[in-house]
Parts: structure tokens; C-alpha cells; sequence
């Protein structure tokens, strides 16, 4: 029997986000939905496809529409913007992450932007894989014509995603990857270095161990043509690791993902091909056609207030667990309630059933155990959480698997017998651009970004500040709140150069910047032991880093077993995303005071909920 719906309390600063994106609207434009609707709006959709698909009782799908509805309203749990946004309504896609096919040939190239235009008109981020493509100049048999070569491609892709505006709410997000083996790779690395350039898509280059040992020891590699595997020309493996450390740290692309590293947790048979592309941020490698649907638990929600010194004690495990498990039936329903704008990506997605489950709110429950981000012990909180997020998800699928059946695939697979999964996939970390900011919290697993923040209220003539709610209690407990400390620090000002603050508060409470890239990379690596997809983070450094600095964290990532890096250095592009404070060069989004962020390759406004990337 249906409940009556607990009103979820949001933030006004949600609730402007919410209203803006997310509540339906009338043929007017007037809002007919609040925070209640759309999440019983949500959790109905997506429960009752246990009636459609799994024959369950009008009981049973009344009582999973109440627990899915108070995960929601809670924020213990959020799926991706794509569901939120369209379950329930009949139009667009409830899956973020796609990767499409591009082959080298006319036809394939032209199908693959038809194909992206459709997904991103229904509300997905795609990904490519240009390394298929033959190098520019190279011979075409059938026009005896000349090969415009990949980045010509990307180009034609990039504007053909600039007509889209996904689900009518958003710009396009992409990703391109290329093979540090390609003939054009040199081209490729260089091919945003005029800011604005194809500004819809991420770039990574791809490289494996073997390359890295090849930097390692300044040798040479060859550059091989894919269309007909002919070694074109010899390239110094430490010179070409330099061209893409410098471009990283002028604007913060290319990024690099190591596709040997993706392909060992690739556990779908061969016959399907490798991986050799990603989703728009990076987190999520797919095959060919593949799609995911994400997903994330709000980790703060889980901390309980006690006297005990041991940080275990502090997280309701036994709900945790609860929110698990529903986290991972619910995001295997959308799998079913999806509507898909290609046929193949319906067959390939039902084919494996991959999930993304993931966290946000890392950093807020680390203040709230008044744990340092930079430390070893946040290192540790990090990888254990992971280990039993793992291994519960895991529990979870095979439970799904054991009423539902395994994925498709899964018998061809190389799982063993015991290992009968629903999903072939079941753990990424995304960026949680925006609904860790309807939630109230830390994006995904990044360090908290800014303490304070300012927004003019035009209508009021007045500034309001913002603040981590966190410090402001622990400011107000030791007595060192002031309107004058909220503006300095929404001005930029870091806590660690102000007086009058205890030191232990400016250890738990150091911002991104301010943390070094070492630190980002070993906690990128503390959670990638127990990812079986990938996980989004920058890896965000002062405006004052060296090349050597970004040269240290790239080489960190390969050595520490994370399966991609991305970095950005502050202020390396004129079109600056900001931290915090105010500014009037409002690139995209249409609020009054725009108040912009760049977290995990994403551009995202804290007053709208604008993004220009986030998929998730």
C-alpha cells in the first residue's frame, strides 16, 4: 500500500537549480511539479517495471515505489540527470554514458554523427574513438582521392553536436580519444590548443604500459597507420608524453586514458572488440554501442554522531547497505524503462546490463570525521568504503541475477560460474556535476572546492553568501564566524593564509587547490582498487604549478594503477571557470549572477545548475 510521501527539504539553492532543469512544465512554460512530484514521479516510473518485465504484485511495486521514493527525497541516493529529468514522461533517454562505433569509411563516419545527434536530442553524452580513422593525406582506393584524416572528423562531429541542445536542456557533451599509436597523433594533441576549438568535446589520448616504459626510458615507437597496419614513421615515446604534459598544462587538455589497464576489468568476450572509448568524462569505458546509466550515493547522509575515535563506528553501515541494495535494483530497472534513440545501443546495452553506482559527498563526510582530504587516513577511509561499497553492489547483482537471470552475454563471457552477475559493470564514479548540488554536497569523490561563495540578488539589492555548511558550524562553534571571513573567502582569500583560525580546522578544511597532486592521485588510486569501471576527478593545481608538476601526476596515475588522469591548472584558460566569488563573464548560462565551477571536466553554475559538460 502507497504511503504518503514525506516532503523532501531541500536547499533554496536546490530548489532554484530544480526548478530550472528539472520540474515539469506546461505548453505555457509553467511550472506543474515540485521536489515531491518529481521524485514520486521518478520512483514510479522505475518501480513498476518490476510489474512490466519481472511479473511482480501491484503490492510489491507499491512498497519498492515508497523505498525508491524516500532514497530520492532523502538525496541518500540520486540517479543521473537524464532519468530525473525524463522518467516518467515518455520522452528522452535515462542513461547518460554512450560510446558509438566510428569506422573508417564515409558511411560509418556519417552514421556515427547521425547516431550522435540522437542521442544527444534525447539527452545522452557520447564518446568516440577517432584511432580507427586513416591518417590524413592517406590514399582512398575508391575516390583516388586524399583522407581529410581524423581531426577533420572530429570537427564534422563537434558541429553537428553544436545544432543539439541535449533533451532541449543542455549543450552537447563529447569525448574523443585517439591512440598514441595514430600516424596523427601530434595533430590530435594540439587540436584544442586554440581555446574555443571544437569546445563541445573532451580529448584523451590513449596509451598503454608499454608506452609508459617507453617514456621511461626514451625510446622510440612506432606510429602505425590502422586502415592498413603499415608502420609510417618512428616518434620519440618521451617527446610526444611532453607535447601532451604542456598542452595539459596550458588548458588542461588532452587527458589520457590507459586502455590496458580498462580492457583487464573488460570481462565481455572478445568478440564484442576491446574498449577503446570512453563517455564524456571520462569515468565510464564502453564497448561499441554501449550505454550506462549512473548513479550516486550521498555519502554524508550516512555519517551518525558518536564518541568513539574509530571512523567505523560513525557510518550507519546497515543503512548504507539498504540504499545499496536499492540503488543497484533500481538502476538495473532503468536498463528496462529506457527508451533508446538507436536500436543497436538498445541490443548492446541489454546485451551486458552495465550500471555506474557510484558516491558523492566523499569530502563532507571526511569534515564531518574531521579527517584531512591530504591524508593518509582519508586515503584509508576512501579505499575502505570503496572495498564495501564493492562488495555489497557485487552481493546486490548476483542477487538480481539469481531472480532476473544474468546479463545476456554473461555466458559467453569470462566470468566463472559463480559469478552470475545481472550486470557486467556495476561500479563508476561520475562527476555529479549537478545533483550534488541538488543534494547539498561534495561532488563525487573531489576535495571540497570552495568554502564560501557569494550571489547578488538583484531584486533585493543585496549579496548573500553561501556557505559549506559544515565550516560554517564549526566556525560558529569556535567562534571565528564573520560576515568579514565569508566575503574574504568568497573573494578567493584561502583559509590557510588567515589568522585567528584553529590549525586543525584549515587541515579538514582544505580546498582543491590546495592540495597537491600527488594527494588527488593516490586518492584517485585508493578508490580505482575497487572500481571495476572508471572514476572521474581532476586534478586541480594553483595557478603557480610547474610542467613538472602536471608531468609528476600523469606519471603517478599510469604507476599507481588508476585507469585515467585529467588535470587543470587555474587560470590557464582566459574563459576561467571560478572557484568562487562573483564575475560577470557569464559564458553560457542565463541566470543573473552566475557563480562557476570546473570540477571533473565539467563547467557547471552553482546559482542555475547550468552545464556545459556534465552528463551525470
Amino acid at each position: 500500500m502507497l504511503t504518503t510521501p514525506l516532503k523532501p527539504h531541500l536547499s533554496e539553492q536546490s530548489e532554484v537549480i530544480l526548478a530550472h532543469r528539472y520540474y515539469l512544465r506546461d505548453t505555457n512554460h509553467n511550472l506543474i511539479e515540485d521536489a515531491q512530484g518529481l521524485f514520486w514521479r521518478v520512483a514510479s516510473a522505475i518501480a513498476k517495471i518490476d510489474a512490466e518485465c519481472y511479473g511482480a504484485l501491484p503490492v510489491e511495486v507499491d512498497l519498492l515505489t515508497n523505498d525508491f521514493y524516500n532514497m530520492l527525497s532523502t538525496c541518500e541516493f540520486l540517479p543521473n540527470s537524464p532519468t530525473l529529468m525524463n522518467a516518467g514522461t515518455d520522452q528522452g533517454t535515462l542513461s547518460a554514458c554512450f560510446v558509438l562505433p566510428l569506422e573508417d569509411s564515409m558511411e560509418a563516419i556519417m552514421q556515427a554523427a547521425s547516431h550522435s545527434a540522437m542521442v544527444q536530442k534525447f539527452g545522452g553524452g557520447t564518446g568516440f574513438a577517432l584511432s580507427k580513422i586513416r591518417p590524413k593525406g592517406s590514399s582512398i582506393d575508391t575516390t583516388h582521392g586524399k583522407a581529410c584524416g581524423p581531426i577533420e572528423v572530429l570537427k564534422t562531429l563537434s558541429r553537428v553536436s553544436s545544432m543539439i541542445t541535449q533533451g532541449g536542456k543542455r549543450d552537447g557533451a563529447n569525448m574523443a580519444v585517439m591512440s598514441v599509436y595514430h600516424p596523427d597523433i601530434q595533430e590530435f594533441i594540439m587540436c584544442k590548443t586554440t581555446e574555443g576549438d571544437i569546445h563541445n568535446f573532451n580529448i584523451s589520448v590513449a596509451v598503454d604500459s608499454n608506452f609508459m616504459k617507453l617514456v621511461q626510458t626514451d625510446a622510440t615507437y612506432p606510429l602505425v597507420a590502422p586502415h592498413n597496419n603499415e608502420v609510417v614513421a618512428w616518434e620519440s615515446a618521451r617527446h610526444i608524453f611532453s607535447m601532451i604534459i604542456e598542452n595539459a598544462w596550458r588548458n588542461g587538455e588532452p587527458g589520457m586514458v590507459f586502455l590496458d589497464r580498462i580492457n583487464s576489468d573488460n570481462k565481455v568476450i572478445k568478440e564484442f572488440g576491446d574498449i577503446i572509448a570512453t563517455n564524456p568524462c571520462g569515468e565510464q569505458p564502453l564497448l561499441s554501442n554501449e550505454s550506462c546509466n549512473l548513479g550516486s550515493i550521498n555519502l554524508s547522509k550516512f555519517y551518525v554522531e558518536g564518541a568513539s575515535t574509530d571512523w567505523r563506528e560513525k557510518v550507519d553501515w546497515k543503512r548504507l547497505t539498504q540504499v545499496i541494495n536499492l540503488a543497484t535494483h533500481f538502476l538495473d530497472n532503468v536498463i528496462d524503462a529506457n527508451k533508446y534513440a538507436v536500436i543497436d545501443i538498445e541490443v548492446m546495452t541489454k546485451a551486458t546490463r552495465k550500471i555506474g553506482l557510484g558516491i558523492m559527498g566523499f569530502a563532507d563526510l571526511l569534515t564531518q570525521l574531521q579527517v584531512p582530504y591530504n591524508s593518509d587516513n582519508a586515503q584509508v577511509i576512501g579505499s575502505s568504503l570503496m572495498e564495501y561499497i564493492r562488495a555489497a553492489t557485487d552481493i546486490a547483482s548476483l542477487n538480481l541475477g539469481g531472480k532476473r537471470g544474468p546479463f545476456p552475454a554473461w555466458t559467453q563471457s569470462s566470468y566463472a560460474p559463480h559469478e552470475s552477475y545481472r550486470n557486467a559493470c556495476r561500479l563508476t564514479v561520475a562527476p555529479t556535476g549537478t545533483i550534488s548540488m541538488i543534494a547539498g554536497c561534495a561532488s563525487g569523490i573531489e576535495p571540497l572546492f570552495a568554502l564560501a561563495w557569494k550571489k547578488q540578488n538583484i531584486l533585493e539589492g543585496k549579496t548573500l553568501y553561501y556557505v559549506n555548511p559544515y565550516f560554517k558550524g564549526v566556525a560558529q562553534q569556535e567562534g571565528f564566524y564573520s560576515e568579514e571571513l565569508m566575503e574574504a573567502l568568497s573573494h578567493g582569500a584561502s583559509l590557510q593564509n588567515l589568522p585567528n583560525i584553529p590549525q586543525w580546522v584549515k587541515e579538514v578544511y582544505i580546498t582543491a587547490p590546495e592540495i597537491s597532486s600527488e594527494e588527488h592521485v593516490q586518492m584517485q588510486a585508493a578508490f580505482q582498487t575497487w572500481v571495476d569501471s572508471g572514476i572521474s576527478k581532476t586534478v586541480n593545481l594553483a595557478h603557480e604549478a610547474t610542467i613538472e608538476d602536471v608531468f609528476i601526476a600523469y606519471l603517478n596515475a599510469w604507476e599507481s594503477g588508476c585507469k585515467g588522469i585529467t588535470i587543470y591548472r587555474s587560470g590557464s584558460r582566459t574563459q576561467e571557470v571560478l572557484v568562487n566569488g562573483h564575475q560577470d563573464l557569464d559564458p553560457s548560462c542565463d541566470c543573473d549572477a552566475p557563480v562557476l565551477i570546473r570540477e571533473s571536466g565539467c563547467m557547471s553554475c552553482k546559482n542555475c545548475g547550468w552545464s556545459a559538460c556534465e552528463v551525470s
